[in-house]
């Protein structure tokens, strides 16, 4: 074939081919959901979460909304107790089912990990204000060092803590709240055999309370007893290991008749604390926080710190003992010790 051939015919492939296509290209702007439902996701279940939505009609009509997470959250977890926007069919009929699109600015956040040494720290509940850690004061017994633990988590998130202390027909509760009557935490005592809600109504109205605790202390005692018509699923606890038999296994938010919410937690075994830092712990405890100013750089307040401020302080009465003493368990505490 000679050259002039070979070039028209080249010449003639390439003025019949076709043109490459062209992709329409990405915006960057992104949707303003301007018509989305506001709701609250009051728990969630292998990827579905039930939102409670508020009707725009009767006030005090609501109704509960099935949602996915829309994909163009990411990796962003939804929790139960955020604030979250819809679309798609947001009626709450059987079988539909709408998307969550955004997660409404958090104000608070309680977090927990595995174990001390696990880097995941997995998000609980949001914008919760108060944690109630519930504990029984016989069958089981209470374990201080995972109270010490949820007072870290509570102090750490920002959320006041109350102490619950539960089963007092069973044992006194004067040497537990002794325990911790220097760090100035709030308690209330519960009994089997008296009426329960009137005790706790009080420290629970109009606002949002995480119950924290193991299995069988009487978590769901409570919520059935504050909210009827709740039928929280309540455990025994086992002869063999004197521990609370797992019953509820998803966090739950619910609404209290006296206004407010209450979010039931499952039970828990042990509550990891790798989050949390030890120096920023400090700040929950203004008293203390002021003194150590005057420690030495890198100082972590520990009892094994020669020169720790706060030592100085009780010496010359300007801190009270049992505080420092009660601050620094709840230092140690951060390191998961055997039966936590």
């Amino acid at each position: 074939m000679s050259d002039a051939r070979r070039r028209f015919e080249v010449d003639d492939h390439e003025s019949y081919a076709r043109p490459a296509r062209r992709s329409r290209p990405r915006t960057k702007q992104r949707p303003t959901y301007t018509d989305a439902t506001t709701g609250v996701v009051v728990t969630r279940d292998r990827g579905r979460y039930t939102c409670r939505v508020e009707s725009d009609g009767a006030e005090g009509d609501v109704r509960s909304v099935i949602a996915v997470r829309a994909r163009p959250l990411g990796r962003k977890s939804v929790i139960v107790g955020d604030r979250v926007r819809l679309v798609g069919d947001v009626s709450g009929d059987p079988g539909t089912l709408a998307r969550i699109v955004e997660i409404e600015p958090r104000t608070t956040v309680l977090r927990r990990t595995a174990d001390d040494d696990d880097p995941i720290e997995r998000a609980i509940v949001a914008n919760a204000d108060q944690l109630v850690i519930v504990t029984a004061l016989a069958d089981p017994p209470p374990r201080p060092r995972l109270i010490d633990r949820c007072l870290v988590a509570a102090f750490d998130a920002d959320l006041d803590p109350l102490l619950c202390l539960t089963k007092a027909d069973l044992a006194t509760p004067d040497e537990l709240l002794e325990t911790y009557r220097p760090l100035g935490v709030a308690s209330v005592v519960t009994r089997n055999d008296t009426e329960l809600a009137p005790l706790v109504q009080e420290r629970l109205a109009d606002r949002v309370s995480v119950l924290v605790g193991h299995s069988g202390v009487g978590k769901s005692t409570l919520v059935n007893t504050l909210i009827p018509g709740a039928d929280r699923a309540i455990g025994e606890v086992s002869e063999v290991t004197g521990r609370g038999r797992h019953t509820s296994t998803q966090a739950v938010m619910l609404p209290l008749p006296f206004g407010g919410w209450i979010i039931d937690t499952p039970g828990i075994r042990s509550f990891g604390l790798a989050h949390v830092d030890p120096h920023q712990l400090i700040k929950a405890f203004p008293d203390l926080d002021e003194v150590t100013e005057e420690c030495p750089r890198g100082c972590t307040h520990a009892r094994t710190e020669p020169e720790c401020a706060l030592d100085e302080a009780v010496a010359d009465g300007r801190l009270d003992a049992a505080r420092v003493e009660s601050y620094r368990r709840l230092l140690d505490s951060r390191e998961r010790h055997a039966g936590d």
